[in-house]
């Protein structure tokens, strides 16, 4: 039952990836459509509202799944570090994923409003920061998920009461990862409420 709850997350996280590669595919190949999708001026309150919540959301459950994991980590108890990772995976399929994709539309649909993202300096720099995070996450922290989940099955089946020292390195290199992810994020929300004068992306290479 365990298993087939961990295979069903890895398809939930695989398809939220799927969806992201396609909105981002769809808009290089079809740029003027893509933008004319986002150009809808009578869902631009609906937008902030969602962006707001799904922003607010998504950095809470990072932080907090975060605090959740080092704590079990520090209790050393094999059953709790166990359960914690279970559940933070559960969540970050079902409940991050779908929020980033909501953040990423709503927010590009108030972008599209704003006039041009690239020539607009806080926006531009906090839409890179949000994709650093990204970047950080895809490349370090999921290549450890199919190593962690073997581990966690064969620690479950383990009588031995302490979690194996492999895996218990993993699981804190994997929380660094997530602490890397998370502080783009909050630069990004500063940006967001403070909107600073600051220099472009655009401006980066002229």
């Amino acid at each position: 039952m365990l298993q087939w709850s961990t295979m069903k997350t890895k398809h939930v996280l695989a398809l939220f990836l799927a969806l992201m590669a396609a909105l981002v595919a769809f808009a290089l190949c079809f740029r003027e459509t893509f933008l004319a999708l986002l150009d809808r001026p009578e869902l631009r309150g609906h937008a902030r509202f969602v962006h707001i919540a799904a922003t607010t959301l998504f950095f809470a459950n990072a932080a907090l799944g975060m605090v959740w994991e080092a704590r079990s980590l520090a209790s050393g108890r094999k059953e709790t570090i166990l359960h914690t990772y279970d559940t933070v995976a559960w969540l970050d399929a079902r409940f991050s994923s779908p929020l980033i994709v909501l953040s990423l539309v709503s927010g590009l649909m108030l972008a599209v409003a704003s006039g041009d993202l690239w020539h607009i300096g806080w926006l531009s720099n906090a839409f890179v920061l949000f994709l650093l995070s990204g970047v950080i996450w895809v490349a370090s922290d999921i290549p450890t998920q199919g190593k962690v989940r073997r581990l966690t099955a064969a620690a479950r089946e383990s009588d031995d009461e302490a979690l194996p020292a492999e895996l218990f390195h993993i699981l804190k290199l994997r929380l660094w990862i997530g602490l890397a992810g998370v502080l783009p994020l909050v630069a990004v929300l500063v940006l967001m409420v403070y909107r600073p004068d600051i220099r472009a992306v655009a401006a980066w290479f002229r």
